[in-house]
């Protein structure tokens, strides 16, 4: 079966590349410079050409702060670029993959996300998102699956547990927001789950996160903890909980979007380890040098987060 994906060097789509190729899947791959998804005319002669039976988005606008300053740009990429596959993935009657995001849902309520409840998002990253997936859904494409996960982290890229780990090997403390609840995500078993759902044909929308919940607190105690079990990490640092509203950004973000997996895992008859387990083959994986540590950019859903000179 030949799959193409778009946003292969993110980290979603390093670690897809990685276990497609593995499992025997004919993968081509595109990034930018060598396609802007914006542009319809060149996606529709990238996909043309490329004779896949599966396209996966897993390109994406992820800068949660930026996009209230970037709208035009989210909104291109996030809804547009969306809409452009899908519409050329209908000319080659290939199946479609949207990789969404838990920011579609607004935070309001004290139950993990259904797959039918009504979406709310805040900001205008979550808003894109959503747009992109009213884009697949109002599509000529007829297999489409969008996938909403969260929290993403992996080996590869820039994300909250490498740049958490940076901060704690810099040996000064860290305050962490600790009332946004969600689910950290391993993108390793993120992509086991897409490669699974595409062995099964599953259609509609799904959820896929790692199991349990936790704040961004509560996930950096996690990492300090781990880390020093496994040698990543030497000495301890303080960190400290924080609130939302000590810590004020650009961005809204839900205060609670667990999403619920049980029809999805019912569906792929498959289930993720808790995030702590994931959490910890992860950080085996990185190697133990500073230099592989994230050092600028944001990662999906990044948290605000602040840090505090010594004393």
């Amino acid at each position: 079966m030949r799959v193409l994906i778009l946003g292969a060097k993110g980290q979603l789509g390093w670690e897809l590349c990685r276990r497609g190729e593995s499992q025997g899947f004919d993968i081509l791959t595109f990034y930018l410079p060598e396609l802007d998804i914006t542009d319809s005319t060149a996606v529709k002669k990238v996909v043309t050409k490329s004779g896949a039976s599966v396209v996966i988005n897993a390109a994406a606008y992820t800068a949660v702060d930026r996009t209230e300053d970037e709208a035009d740009l989210a909104y291109a990429v996030n809804r547009d670029g969306a809409r452009h596959l899908a519409d050329a993935a209908a000319r080659i009657d290939a199946r479609l993959v949207q990789v969404s995001t838990d920011f579609v849902f607004g935070g309001d309520q004290a139950r993990p996300y259904t797959r039918g409840d009504s979406p709310n998002a805040l900001g205008v990253y979550g808003a894109s998102k959503l747009a992109g997936e009213e884009a697949v859904r109002s599509s000529s494409v007829r297999k489409w699956l969008i996938l909403r996960t969260a929290w993403v982290y992996a080996t590869d890229g820039h994300n909250f547990a490498k740049t958490m780990l940076r901060l704690m090997r810099d040996g000064k403390p860290v305050r962490v927001v600790a009332d946004q609840i969600g689910t950290p995500t391993w993108a390793t078993s993120l992509a086991r789950g897409v490669w699974r759902a595409i062995d099964l044909g599953i259609t509609g929308v799904h959820h896929w996160t790692d199991a349990g919940v936790a704040s961004w607190y509560d996930f950096a105690v996690a990492i300090q903890e781990e880390a020093l079990a496994c040698g990543q990490l030497a000495t301890p640092v303080p960190v400290t909980p924080i609130t939302t509203k000590d810590f004020p950004t650009p961005a809204r973000r839900p205060l609670y979007s667990v999403l619920d997996k049980t029809e999805t895992w019912q569906a792929l008859d498959m289930t993720a380890a808790h995030w702590r387990e994931n959490l910890r083959h992860m950080l085996a994986e990185l190697p133990a040098s500073s230099e592989t540590i994230d050092t600028t950019a944001e990662a999906i859903d990044d948290p605000p987060r602040q840090r505090l000179a010594k004393a």
